[in-house]
């Protein structure tokens, strides 16, 4: 294992002095596990477990008292501090051990109160360090996934099928969003995740064309759409998919939204290969859809799926990547009627040189649940 991060540390100290930089800062959650493997968890945006400091003449894992023991024993190719007042009040002092003079650090995750703490006691100890804000160095790394990667990510996907193909069984009128959320979050850990993905997203009826609605008390009704967005976390690695079932006999509105999206998704999956670019594949499906339901379809096609659920690359309108075998995207048009509601279809899906291999294993077509 200790290959592994050694491997990912070396390609990101390429990418630092790339970009004239001889040291970073890493406080993301996500990144500090990818990059050292100390699994501590921020509790808050003003809370944090931990920093990475990595320069030319070392690396240190600094924490607090808490995760001492945790982060000695996971991030072996470090060497762990314990600040006692907090990080800023030591980081001019392990700046300047690890060697640093220009420091990248991650511009949407460190706050502005936390970069003037940081800056004021460097100006106190007039340290001659420069701190640079950046975008994530590690997202490029991070977003082509090892053999290793892609099988965490089956495993936490076959466990979020599983889990749904349990409770869609049990599904009728009368059950609440709020109560079926519930259940797909028990069936996923009693599966072997160790969490959610995110909370899980149920919407049924007129809720189902709210894309992130959150499930609350309304009761789910025959004949109407109940769209399931899900996802489980095991070791690390994140699910995703979106299933949109019915009770009893799907209406024509039903049955006409499913088959465009249906279509959409099969022309975008087909576009996916090594080289592509993630907002041409957009432009396949949102291109389809259009033809029939001009409005229907507001948010990216998809985004790629790891340690976050949400990480680079974006299939998006408005954001160009381009693709690359070993990612892991999702598929997931959308369409949303206002007072009806909104079907949404999501696979995940590998890009490989020669295309694309769908993950998910759920037949799309079995959405009617029999009375």
């Amino acid at each position: 294992m200790s290959d592994l991060y050694q491997h990912r540390l070396d390609t990101l100290q390429e990418t630092l002095n790339q970009n004239g930089f001889d040291a970073c800062l890493i406080m993301q959650e996500e990144n500090r596990r990818y990059l050292s493997g100390f699994t501590g968890e921020d509790n808050s945006v003003d809370e944090s477990a931990g920093a990475l400091i990595i320069g030319p003449k070392g690396r240190i894992l600094a924490t607090d008292s808490r995760f001492e023991l945790h982060a000695i024993h996971e991030a072996t190719l470090f060497e762990v501090h314990v600040y006692k007042e907090g990080l800023h009040k030591d980081l001019p002092e392990l700046l300047a051990r690890v060697g640093a003079s220009r420091v990248a650090f991650e511009e949407t995750r460190v706050s502005v109160g936390r970069y003037n703490l940081f800056t004021k006691a460097l100006r106190e100890k007039e340290a001659k360090v420069e701190l640079v804000a950046h975008e994530d160095m590690t997202a490029p790394m991070r977003a082509i996934k090892s053999t290793d990667e892609i099988t965490t990510m089956r495993q936490a996907l076959a466990i979020a099928e599983a889990a749904f193909s349990a409770v869609k069984a049990r599904l009728k009128p009368g059950l609440s969003e709020k109560a079926i959320a519930w259940e797909m979050e028990k069936e996923m850990r009693s599966r072997g995740a160790e969490g959610l993905s995110f909370p899980t997203i149920v919407a049924s009826g007129p809720n189902a064309a709210l894309p992130h609605a959150v499930p609350g008390k309304r009761i789910v009704n025959i004949g109407e759409p109940i769209l399931i967005d899900w996802g489980a976390r095991y070791n690390g690695y994140c699910s995703d998919s979106t299933r949109t079932v019915v009770l009893g006999a799907p209406c024509d509105t039903f049955k006409r939204v499913f088959d465009t999206l249906f279509e959409a998704q099969a022309r975008a999956v087909d576009a996916i290969c090594d080289g592509v670019s993630g907002k041409a594949v957009d432009a396949v499906a949102r291109e389809f859809i259009e033809k029939t339901f001009p409005d229907g379809f507001g948010h990216g096609l998809g985004h790629g799926v790891g340690i976050e659920v949400h990480e680079a690359p974006r299939l998006s309108p408005i954001k160009d990547n381009t693709l690359k075998a070993g990612m892991v995207v999702t598929v997931e048009p959308g369409i949303y009627l206002p007072d009806w509601g909104g079907i949404r279809l999501e696979n995940m899906v590998l890009v490989t040189e020669n295309g694309a291999e769908v993950l998910n294993t759920l037949d799309y077509h079995d959405f009617v649940i029999a009375l």
